[in-house]
This record gives structure tokens, sequence and C-alpha cells, in this order.
């Protein structure tokens, strides 16, 4: 029996031997037809090209493969990116990531040059200063789009639903964002408006003074979170700031390979606005922390989630510093929802869908047609 049972062990340990020789053989192959490649590049291509950066380009398209959000930032790029948090540049107030070789607009953070300019949600940028962005990583994109405070750029975007490409002209600024802004709307002013625009750092402090001030104050009947064109931020944020209206349950869970990455979060004990009706507004610029939120609200039946479709980016990206003095942004884990549904390129789907109504939307103004609905609703 003895006999019988090494035997099969040695049979496995064979198959399980050969598999991997034919997984290296197979990846050896792959190593040399990428070297002939290059070799081939360097003897007969047109022009003359550097082969370091046509190895960086190699490892930007490795990592650009597996999603829209890894990405490699060479030795300049990612030192410019830690300066970037010091002031020395100025922005544009845009999230943006790739979708098809394509950078594309996730949001226009409120109140930025560019949100001011008219850049929108789902716009995708084919051109900066007329410099073709198709081919480019995105991290070489972000690279064009900053520079110094004041100066003016051009970007060329293509939105769906207009046959020509359509000009902006945008000063970079300093990007200061205020999270939360405040105030009581409706008929008798007895609804709680709350526009969160950033999951920063704190936020969930901000968001949480002005509610007590309008309990305290004003005594609302019911609540409106506008997430419209917020691209997310922090995760702790999007927990803190769902746990502040729900009583218990599970907020959101993240998975990944290494057990270090695979966590759920729960709801303490508390909602601070005590049961109170909830509407949450969302569009295609909502992502990220944003979608944490809505679908968790959503999921527990806290809260009517109304608008368009969110963006989809249900994925944690961490930054890791290479030797080269180089980093790579790289997706460590995914978001899932307390259904257990996954966030990422699906997004959260609104219990009433309201479409902006026309070019003339413009966010909380007489035009938002999306607010008034949620406001007609709520006074009903």
């Amino acid at each position: 029996m003895k006999k019988v049972s090494l035997i099969c062990i040695l049979f496995f340990l064979f198959n399980l031997n050969l598999a991997y020789s034919k997984n290296n053989e197979a990846l050896y192959e792959k190593i040399d037809l990428f070297g002939e490649v290059l070799e081939k590049i360097k003897n007969d291509y047109v022009d003359d090209v550097d082969q370091a950066d046509v190895m960086d380009s190699a490892i930007n398209g490795v990592l650009q493969s597996l999603d829209p959000y890894s990405a490699y930032m060479s030795p300049e790029l990612f030192k410019n990116m830690q300066t970037d948090t010091k002031g020395e540049f100025g922005g544009l107030g845009i999230e943006i990531g790739m979708e098809s070789g394509v950078v594309k607009v996730i949001a226009p953070i409120d109140g930025t040059p560019a949100s001011k300019a008219g850049i929108k949600a789902g716009d995708y940028i084919v051109k900066i200063d007329n410099e073709q962005v198709q081919g480019k990583s995105l991290m070489e994109a972000v690279k064009l789009m900053r520079g110094p405070i004041g100066t003016s750029i051009k970007l060329t975007v293509r939105r769906v639903g207009k046959k020509k490409a359509i000009e902006f002209d945008i000063k970079r600024q300093v990007i200061e964002v205020k999270s939360v802004d405040a105030k009581i709307l409706g008929e008798k002013n007895k609804i709680g408006y709350l526009r969160l625009k950033s999951f920063n750092e704190n936020s969930d402090q901000q968001l949480l003074k002005n509610i007590e001030d309008f309990e305290k104050k004003n005594k609302p009947i019911g609540y409106i979170v506008d997430l419209r064109n917020n691209p997310g931020g922090l995760l702790t944020q999007a927990i803190a700031i769902t746990d502040f209206f729900l009583n218990d349950g599970e907020i959101v869970s993240t998975k990944g390979r290494n057990i270090s990455e695979t966590r759920k979060f729960f709801a303490r004990k508390g909602d601070k606005i005590k049961g109170k009706p909830i509407i949450v507004i969302v569009n295609n610029g909502s992502a990220s922390a944003s979608e944490i939120f809505a679908g968790a609200l959503k999921d527990h039946k806290r809260a009517i989630i109304l608008g368009e479709n969110t963006y989809g980016k249900g994925s944690v990206q961490s930054i890791i510093p290479l030797k080269n003095g180089g980093g790579m942004r790289l997706t460590i884990s995914k978001y899932y929802l307390p259904s257990g549904k996954s966030i990422s390129e699906v997004g959260v789907t609104p219990d009433i869908e309201v479409e902006e109504i026309d070019d003339s939307f413009k966010i909380n103004t007489k035009t938002d047609n999306q607010l008034q609905y949620a406001l007609n609703l709520l006074q009903s």
C-alpha cells in the first residue's frame, strides 16, 4: 500500500515538474521573441529609437494591460508626482483614467478651473496643447497637463453625442478643494443639502459639523447628499461618512491576493440623523469612495439613489517605489458592496434614473433638474 502511495506521489510531482517546465519554456520563448522585436526595431525602424524609452513603454504596456489604473512612472515622473503635493505646480482639477488607450475624464472637481471651463465627466481628452494624447500613458498625460500656476493650457475633447471636437482654454491654479458645501433648501427650508466634492482627510469632520448644525437649528425633515462629480478619495473617509447614516451592517469589503488586502468594514451603532429619509444624487462622475457610500446605503435600503449610473472605479491602487527611482501604481484589491457585487466597471445603478436635461444643465442652479426632482420627492 505504501509502495502504491509513493508511486502516486512521484507521478504527481513528475507531472507538476513537467507543467512547470512547460510554463518556463513558454516564458523563455516569449522573452526571446521580445529580444528579437527590439533588435528589429533597432536595425530596421525608419527613425532612430532610444532603447531605454522603448523599455519604459514596454513596462508601462504590461501594467496598463492589467487595468486602466495601473501604470509605470519614470524617475522624473515619480519625482514630479511627489513634488506636486508641495504646491510647486498648478493643476486643472480633474480626475482622469484610461479607457481603451484613451484618456477619459472621471470627473471635474467642483469649483476648479476644469469645472468652470465646462469639462464634463465622460469627456475623452484627445489633444493637450495640440499634442495627440492617444498612445501616451496616463502618467504622461498628467505630466503634459501639469505646469506653472497661472499658465494656460488647451484641451481638445470628444464628447458623446457631439459630432465635433470641443476645445477648452484653461488656466492652471493651485487646487484647494473644500470637501463639503451645505445649505438648507426647499419651500419651507426643511431639506438639508450636503454637497460632498471629495473624500479628503477631514471630510467626515466637515460633514458631521454641518449635520449637527442643521439638526440643532433647522430640524430638517430629510437630507439630500450630492455626490455628482465626486471622484472619490480615501477609503477610511468613505467608511466613516457611510457610518454616519447606518445603525449596523457591512459597509464595504476589499478582496486582494494578499490576506492583508482582504477585509470587511462594518457600521457602528448610531445613525446621526435618526432614520430621516435620504436621497443620494449620483452621476457618471461619481467614482470610487462615492460608489462605496451610494452602494452601501442602497443595499441597506437606507437611501434612494437618484441620477445616472456611477463611473465604476471599484479598485484600490498602491504606489510602489522602484529601484531605478521610478514608481508604479498597481491595483492591489477590489471593492465589493454589502450585497457581494463588485463596483469595478459596473458602478452603482440609481433607483430612479434622471438624466441631465440639456446643455444648459449646471449642478446646483436653476437648470439642475436632478436636484429639483430630489427636492420634489422629499417634499411630497
